[in-house]
């Protein structure tokens, strides 16, 4: 995940809580919602335990080969969330490992049948000490430099050994205690991430694959405006990206679409000196300084004051724009997260993902999910 995602520390805010009748979602689908508190401790009220059916929590770290945790309030804030399963028995309860910068480690770990073994018996212990419902692993990424990370061309074969012998342990342990484990992954949505994995037989280990269909243009990366999570793709988006041909590339790669959880991002991305043509979209721009913002801060401080909403049919997806400013702003809303709820059922995918909770603290963009997948519990539920 991202880097902007550190930015969010302190925005932290309570939700208004999902009506139960909204919680009633058909049991074929998971609403899996990151939640990222870092060093802060979540208070009371603070995660509605009826907004998701799985909360990961992010991030895990690797030291020495085992999975430690990664922030001072970890602990705590385990205790606070596995209590959350009192008002909502079905809660899940997983911890991430990993992320965007704490992926460094991961391909020596995985590089020998040992250090494997290693790393997963602290994973043992560690989901035994807190009391968590599994594992989702976030390498980014297997085969590629991510942030600057160590990797290796093994890290294709060794990236599946490494889920078949957690499933293997997963499925021994949850045999002596009578409690499912879920293993889950955070799948980068690019064909890179396709060629350097083994995914026809890495699906077979895990429960979900949690597509990060998000972040396809980025400020500090491209230099032209882009939608970030498109749903389709636009025929005059030079990158012809989108979240629909990302999941069309998985599912031909071997992933069963039940197994895909579509992902979508509760934050925006910001370019500076975009010209006025098609109102920003598509064109020569360049980062602003803190170039991305979470849902809250958009809807705050830019829609309707300034920027203007467009909206892009063939993507389905909004936009800003400010023809003062000439900034371009990409983003998620309600109307684009109920099309792609539809998308998700109608597709037979296995739910919905976001990154991250505190991106909305309205809790707007949630409900927005929740409404689209719950449109399929009138309709027979996710199609066969």
């Amino acid at each position: 995940m991202s880097s902007l995602r550190l930015l969010f520390a302190g925005l932290l805010m309570a939700l208004p809580a999902i009506p139960a009748e909204a919680a009633k979602l058909p049991s074929d689908f998971a609403i899996v919602g990151y939640v990222f508190p870092q060093d802060t401790a979540l208070q009371p009220g603070q995660v509605d335990p009826n907004g998701m059916t799985r909360i990961n929590y992010a991030f895990a770290n690797i030291v020495d080969g085992r999975m430690v945790t990664g922030f001072a309030a970890d602990a705590q804030n385990f205790s606070y969330l596995i209590g959350l399963k009192r008002n909502n028995p079905s809660l899940t309860v997983l911890v991430s490992v990993g992320g965007w910068l704490w992926s460094t480690n991961f391909s020596d770990m995985s590089l020998t049948r040992q250090s494997r073994a290693v790393f997963i018996q602290s994973v043992l212990e560690f989901l035994t000490r807190y009391d968590l419902d599994g594992l989702d692993i976030d390498w980014e990424y297997p085969g590629m430099v991510g942030s600057g990370h160590t990797f290796r061309p093994e890290d294709k074969q060794n990236f599946t050994l490494l889920l078949k012998e957690l499933r293997e342990e997963f499925t021994r342990m949850s045999a002596r205690n009578h409690r499912k484990l879920y293993l889950t992954i955070a799948a980068g949505a690019s064909d890179k991430f396709i060629a350097h994995t083994e995914m026809a037989k890495a699906q077979q280990y895990v429960d979900t694959v949690n597509l990060m269909s998000y972040d396809y243009y980025e400020p500090g990366s491209d230099a032209i405006t882009g939608h970030h999570a498109p749903l389709f793709t636009n025929s005059a988006d030079p990158k012809k990206i989108s979240a629909d041909t990302s999941v069309k590339a998985f599912e031909a790669a071997g992933v069963p679409a039940a197994k895909i959880i579509l992902g979508v991002p509760f934050y925006g991305h910001m370019w500076a000196e975009a010209g006025d043509m098609n109102h920003g979209l598509f064109q020569p721009g360049k980062p602003v300084p803190k170039g991305s913002a979470p849902y809250s801060l958009i809807t705050q401080t830019m829609l309707n004051q300034g920027f203007t909403r467009y909206w892009d049919e063939s993507a389905s997806v909004p936009y800003l724009y400010s023809s003062e400013k000439h900034i371009f702003v990409s983003y998620e809303d309600p109307e684009s997260l109920k099309v792609k709820g539809r998308y998700a059922r109608t597709h037979g995918l296995g739910g919905m993902m976001f990154w991250d909770y505190e991106g909305d603290p309205s809790g707007a963009l949630l409900q927005a999910i929740h409404e689209s997948l719950r449109e399929g519990a009138t309709e027979g539920g996710k199609p066969s």
